[in-house]
């Protein structure tokens, strides 16, 4: 098990590989959109293979950490790309 704090604990930018990271989800997004998953679905089962890989490599603790500071920075607009409305 890593023991290093979780790379995306940290506010400011994002490294290179979790922006290259972070295009090819979009693109598979993307994809699945193209052949029908609903926006939803996709997002939940991303999340929860996020999950199982993050506490694979850190542990159940230093993920349950993690995810406590999560509706805060949803909050905070951390996560907010543009306005739905």
């Amino acid at each position: 098990m890593n023991t290093q704090m979780m790379p995306l604990d940290d506010d400011h930018a994002a490294s290179d590989q979790q922006s290259a990271a972070l295009t090819y989800f979009t693109e598979a997004f993307a994809e699945a959109i193209h052949d029908g998953i609903e926006g939803d679905c996709f997002a939940q089962a991303a999340v929860c293979a996020s999950f199982r890989e993050l506490v694979a490599l850190y542990g159940e603790e230093a993920v349950a950490r993690y995810v406590e500071k999560i509706p805060s920075r949803i909050r905070e607009g951390a996560f907010t790309v543009a306005s739905r409305h």
